[in-house]
């Protein structure tokens, strides 16, 4: 038996989207991806893949167990340092999680989220591809800000964790 032509079909619709920013009036520092991956958007958790290094990379800077904490906690830990999350992709297709294979994508408006953020001083990039296309969508805007571009936390960016940590602590004093 078909189904209807007019009943949505989740399979004719291959993009990925992101998840709502985690944001609130006291964030400071915004720091972006670009779009969650398979493992993230199937548990509907930022940096859900257990090789990503990002919540070992901040729980560092923030001298916080990040790992040992619930996501609900993990969240409302970052809120209380200050620290929000979004992506630069707001929906895109993409086979896999690797950022190269991000295509017909659309981009969320960081204008207005950074806008709306009072005490946002710095906005990080989690990533080249993150930084790359964050910076185009905020334009001159970006200007207002602090700008830090990060090494990726995947697992598929093979830099040494060392190396990582040593530029992800330059967001310390933020």
């Amino acid at each position: 038996m078909n189904s209807p032509a007019f009943l949505p079909d989740a399979a004719a619709d291959p993009r990925k989207r992101c998840f709502d920013p985690v944001v609130d009036a006291d964030t400071r520092l915004l720091i972006l991806g670009s779009l969650p991956g398979e493992k993230s958007l199937a548990h509907s958790q930022y940096y859900a893949h257990p090789q990503n290094k990002f919540w070992m990379l901040l729980g560092e800077v923030l001298g916080v167990n990040l790992i040992g904490l619930p996501y609900a906690a993990r969240l409302s830990t970052l809120l209380a340092h200050g620290v929000g999350l979004w992506d630069v992709v707001a929906q895109a297709q993409r086979t896999g999680s690797l950022d190269s294979n991000i295509r017909a994508r659309d981009d969320n408006d960081l204008v207005a989220l950074t806008a709306s953020l009072p005490r946002l001083h710095t906005i990080a990039f989690n990533g080249g591809t993150a930084a790359k296309l964050g910076i185009k969508v905020l334009g001159e805007h970006a200007q207002r800000y602090r700008i830090v571009s990060l090494p990726s936390s995947s697992p598929a960016y093979t830099l040494a964790y060392g190396a990582k940590l040593l530029q992800w602590k330059t967001l310390h004093p933020f």
